[in-house]
């Protein structure tokens, strides 16, 4: 008896034993922790809960066959009788438009979820078109031409890395072909088609998909400004500076890497949240005068940024102010004529009466970079039209006026 079991099962067990286990490609990796993430997320819907994934494909393998008819015999039924038939569809024997509106109504979790059912699937919800809406939704408010760039520089290494990689394995592929050509193990083309399905598990560097992916685990970094960096320091208060930011999903808050300058080295700051973020109003780096195009249209009580910079190593950040009177106006408005004066007056009412930070002055016409090593340099403005932009200022005032 004890041999029969022998005999019987050890086949089997060396069958085991052949199996090789691949390991799964990036982008599944990412697929599977966003799932994890955001799987409270998944009952968008007020009746539906949504199955394990298990439990998904399996119902999708069953669902997916053929349509099939079922008929139920009625009760007493003899060879005159009829029966009702009852249509099982799957999800793919949906029509387009209807499957096309239960896609866009799916979180990213949940376009992840379907992705892993079948290829069909898969190419359907890694489409931009359902990912751009999704990105717009989330990240739309710190995202910037700047960090598009900066996704275009990352893709392109990305693309450069993997054709390196992928030449080192044509050469290896080749010289593994040449020694199994003689054997009947294994043909060439069985080779060049393992390689291909491995290329095609992948996911496209370039989608939108991969960068809301690479977003959401934090991978990439990409720039944006921070209002009032470091933690409110008191040095900073009412600014806005460019910074490297890498999104923390647990905490739903990020860590900002701000550039050194001088002798200081790289400051960093954790748990930073969404409300201190925003993207470059203007695309202009921190180390280049902005061109300022509003000079000729500024009015006393108008909200501006202004660029600063402590000295010519700093980059600039951008600072909140308004712009105030003249010393020989009265403030009434009836007979102001500040606007007309070639001499602008700027204000920033952070800083306590007399403090040598409260006002500056600058030539709207033969407006440079202005100051000196003791009171920092001031450069580019851009007056603010949104009340959206002058509510959020408003919201970062200083508790206690500035010295």
């Amino acid at each position: 008896m004890l041999l029969y079991l022998f005999i019987t099962c050890f086949p089997f067990i060396i069958f085991l034993n052949s199996l090789s286990l691949k390991p799964l490609p990036l982008w599944a990796t990412d697929l599977r922790l966003l799932s994890l993430c955001f799987w409270k997320d998944l009952s968008i819907f007020n009746n539906i809960k949504f199955p394990t994934k298990l439990h998904l494909v399996n119902k999708m393998m069953t669902l997916s066959s053929k349509v099939e008819n079922v008929f139920e015999e009625q009760e007493g039924g003899g060879g005159g009788g009829g029966g009702t038939g009852e249509m099982l569809l799957s999800v793919l024997d949906l029509p387009e438009l209807t499957l096309e509106c239960i896609l866009e109504k799916l979180p990213p979790s949940g376009l992840c979820s379907m992705a892993g059912v079948c290829n069909y699937l898969r190419d359907r919800c890694m489409s931009d078109h359902l990912w751009e809406k999704h990105m717009k939704h989330k990240w739309g408010k710190i995202i910037g031409p700047a960090a598009y760039r900066e996704w275009q520089w990352y893709m392109a290494s990305r693309q450069d890395s993997t054709n390196l990689k992928q030449s080192k394995q044509r050469v290896w592929m080749r010289l593994i072909s040449l020694v199994r050509s003689f054997s009947w193990s294994r043909t060439p083309k069985v080779v060049d088609d393992a390689a291909a399905c491995k290329q095609r598990s992948s996911l496209p560097v370039d989608s939108i998909m991969s960068w809301y992916l690479a977003l959401e685990t934090g991978r990439f970094w990409f720039p944006a400004q921070v209002y009032n960096r470091e933690n409110g320091h008191v040095g900073f208060m009412l600014s806005c500076y460019d910074a490297e930011l890498s999104y923390d999903a647990p905490t739903d808050t990020f860590q900002a890497r701000y550039p050194p300058h001088g002798r200081r080295a790289v400051a960093i700051e954790i748990c930073v949240p969404w409300e201190r973020l925003r993207a470059p109003p203007v695309d202009t780096s921190p180390h280049d005068l902005h061109v300022s195009d509003c000079l000729n249209e500024l009015h006393p009580g108008d909200h501006i940024e202004i660029q600063w910079r402590r000295n010519k190593e700093f980059p600039y950040g951008w600072w909140y102010g308004v712009v105030g009177h003249l010393d020989s106006c009265d403030g009434n408005e009836n007979y102001c004529r500040c606007h007309s004066n070639e001499m602008v007056v700027l204000e920033f009412n952070q800083y306590t009466p007399g403090s040598r930070w409260r006002t500056t002055t600058i030539n709207r016409k033969e407006h440079r970079e202005e100051g000196n090593e003791a009171d920092g340099f001031y450069g580019g403005i851009r007056k603010i039209n949104s009340e959206a932009e002058i509510s959020k200022w408003k919201r970062l005032w200083p508790v206690e006026v500035l010295e």
